[in-house]
């Protein structure tokens, strides 16, 4: 009797198996996939060990201005003064503690992500020679705001298309001391930042523009970037970093007014691919904006990392883009986004690239969703593009 009863569970096992999974396959074959993913081939993580050794260092920051402002992505100083934009479109000034909106870009409602297309998204911001302000705005384009009136005026609209393409995702910005050139990334022609989760996935590649304030001239610099995010003119201004989040490493543009005056040997194996090489490559985590760090480094800020030991879901994905498809056909970018560990990593690097040190916060405790670090007066402000507060951590007490 045991060989029957075993023989009938087998196969009624085996029946609703089936019959579960088929119409499971069925359903996912038939759905339609948002994106369009290739397989992306990444280098095994860097071992968290020696300068970045994980810590708990980034808990020791203070939260400020708590509940006061929605996703700080990009912090800026005029003095004292501090400028950021936030999540609901604003333009903020803070000022001996007081918060003060100052311009928005675009216009409400400001709710959930849908209206971010309206709203705008303020994301990069960096002060020009006359303390202007210019402002990377993810939907509208490049702006210049005037910090004491809030006025605001277009540099490079997003629905001009450049070359052909149209500018979908405005993120990051750097400018030269005399203010005449802007370097700033586009990271995608394709999706806008409310679907950034499908961009990380997909993998699909844009550029680094330049934009000539004189000329008002926009030239594309780089392209095959995937993901071009953060973007820093090194303290000589001879080249210009920009991060590729998706690949996980810094890119390095020498500009061609410069080509000639720089070693040659140093950068002979970047000039064949037109001044471009590589500066940083396979980083602890996926890097989202990069500054100037007072000792003539960089800071860059990482809000997912790729440990090591332990399991990376980025890593495990890059080479498997059905598996890609198949859960962007059954879950939304919200629930995927749950599934991403929280970790703020904070790395400083040298003038040549190399690790200095880095400050972490596992599990995003104290610091999280970080999305830049800002060095001002021997504090580190960091920006976030989630958290309803900024960070700052006293550099001499870490």
């Amino acid at each position: 009797g045991s060989t029957y009863s075993s023989k009938v569970f087998r196969v009624t096992f085996l029946t609703l198996a089936v019959s579960v999974a088929v119409p499971v396959l069925g359903v996912t074959v038939l759905l339609d996939c948002p994106i369009d993913p290739q397989p992306i081939s990444l280098k095994e993580p860097p071992l968290l060990t020696g300068a970045l050794e994980p810590n708990t260092k980034l808990r020791k920051a203070e939260r400020l201005w708590e509940n006061q402002l929605v996703g700080p992505e990009s912090i800026v100083n005029i003095g004292d003064v501090l400028f950021t934009g936030t999540a609901d479109g604003k333009i903020i000034k803070i000022e001996d503690g007081e918060i003060q909106t100052i311009a928005r870009i675009g216009h409400g409602p400001c709710g959930g992500r849908e209206d971010e297309p309206t709203c705008g998204r303020p994301l990069g911001m960096r002060v020009g020679p006359n303390n202007t302000l210019f402002v990377a705005d993810a939907y509208y384009g490049l702006y210049e705001v005037d910090p004491d009136t809030g006025e605001t005026k277009v540099l490079v609209s997003a629905k001009t298309p450049i070359e052909g393409q149209k500018l979908s995702f405005v993120n990051d910005l750097t400018v030269t001391r005399d203010g005449r050139k802007i370097y700033f990334t586009d990271s995608s022609s394709k999706w806008q930042r409310q679907d950034y989760l499908f961009l990380v996935m997909e993998g699909t590649d844009d550029g680094l523009l330049e934009y000539d304030t004189v000329t008002k001239e926009v030239k594309v610099l780089m392209v095959g970037l995937r993901f071009p995010n953060g973007v820093q003119l090194s303290p000589a201004e001879d080249f210009v970093l920009v991060l590729e989040t998706t690949m996980a490493r810094i890119r390095r543009r020498l500009r061609c007014s410069n080509l000639l005056s720089i070693s040659f040997r140093y950068y002979v194996s970047g000039l064949m691919k037109g001044g471009a090489d590589v500066f940083v490559e396979n980083m602890p985590g996926l890097p989202d904006n990069i500054r100037l760090s007072s000792s003539g480094g960089y800071w860059v800020a990482m809000a997912a990392v790729r440990p090591n030991p332990g399991f990376s879901l980025l890593d495990f994905l890059s080479e498997k883009p059905w598996i890609k498809r198949m859960i962007f056909k059954l879950l939304s970018q919200e629930t995927v986004a749950k599934f991403v560990p929280k970790y703020s990593l904070v790395v400083e690097l040298s003038e040549t690239g190399s690790y200095k040190r880095s400050f972490h916060d596992p599990n995003g405790v104290t610091v999280a969703y970080v999305s830049e670090a800002h060095e001002h007066n021997g504090h580190l402000y960091l920006g976030s593009f989630r958290s309803p507060y900024i960070c700052r951590l006293d550099l001499q007490h870490v």
